[in-house]
């Protein structure tokens, strides 16, 4: 039986997968199946992170940048989790706000620093 982490690794596998078979079948994500993919699968993720006064389109093409570490124009694997680590990111930091306070924590007054150096944004 599969845990819930070993069932959402696979899904980020799967996901990066079915995108990245598009057009052309390969495996990387073009600038189009990334933005397809972050547009039809992490509608929370851009909305909470876009930056003021950034278009969407915008804001995937500084993401495209900034993951594409060796400038072909295409991510490969490890470059995609690039941008899905922005997105745990913000997913923790969320978590932490729907809670209210980190009293509220399960794991509070651990001496676990939930900043972990990410800072704002």
């Amino acid at each position: 039986m599969k845990t819930n982490l070993e069932r959402a690794l696979e899904d980020v596998v799967n996901v990066y997968h079915q995108y990245a078979i598009k057009k052309p079948i390969d495996d990387y994500l073009s600038k189009n199946e990334f933005s397809e993919l972050l547009k039809e699968n992490a509608k929370s993720f851009l909305h909470n992170t876009l930056p003021p006064n950034m278009s969407i389109d915008d804001y995937i093409s500084k993401l495209f940048v900034t993951a594409d570490c060796n400038h072909n124009g295409r991510l490969k694997f490890t470059e995609f989790l690039t941008t899905l680590n922005l997105a745990v990111i913000d997913a923790h930091n969320r978590s932490h706000q729907h809670r209210g306070s980190h009293d509220k924590h399960p794991d509070a007054g651990h001496g676990h620093d939930h900043d972990h150096g990410h800072g704002p944004r």
